[in-house]
């Protein structure tokens, strides 16, 4: 089974993303999907050019907070935003959904943190419209994003710790799941 057997959706076409990868796409068939740990995926869209795109991103370096992993952030993160400029999309109707950050492992340093950090400074320095943010925690997290229209399902990674959910609460939460409107961040 291939890579993309494996992530198939129905109807849909899956382009995995790596961490450093980039993906801007106007095609309604794609589905980018990612997995994350301490990595953040910034995920992107304007509505109206019906053109989207995600950039999953690890600041460099033992300390995030550095003047080079701040720049080497910057140029991850205008990557996209060009690639959306340069697609067709609007700068001031781009709207922006921020997921990962966790922390993975019991160290001094909270690496996941510092990218969701820095991730939240530039949505807001860049004036960016944040719609939705799913950050922090202990859990990685399997993300799929439909470029086109911003939607966003998102499945916390198991954990030997995690509760068993009622088959009536999981029920419910697919049937809200099909009723949510595109933009908002749906569980699978």
């Amino acid at each position: 089974m291939s890579h993309n057997q494996a992530h198939a959706i129905i109807g849909f076409r899956t382009q995995p993303l790596l961490q450093g990868d980039v993906k801007v796409s106007s095609d309604n068939e794609i589905v980018l999907t990612t997995m994350l740990g301490s990595c953040v995926a910034a995920c992107m869209w304007d509505e109206v050019a019906g053109i989207g795109g995600m950039k999953h991103f690890l600041l460099p370096g033992a300390d995030p907070n550095s003047r080079g992993a701040v720049k080497e952030g910057v140029h991850a993160m205008e990557l996209l935003v060009n690639g959306l400029i340069h697609s067709g999309a609007s700068r001031d109707r781009i709207k922006v959904k921020l997921l990962g950050g966790s922390k993975m492992f019991n160290s001094r340093i909270d690496v996941g943190a510092k990218n969701a950090e820095f991730a939240m400074w530039f949505v807001r320095n860049e004036g960016f419209e944040l719609v939705d943010c799913c950050l922090g925690g202990q859990r990685g997290r399997n993300i799929r994003f439909w470029p086109v229209g911003g939607r966003i399902q998102r499945r916390f990674m198991d954990d030997a710790k995690l509760v068993q959910v009622a088959p009536e609460q999981t029920a419910a939460r697919r049937r809200a799941a099909r009723e949510a409107n595109s933009g908002d961040v749906q569980l699978f």
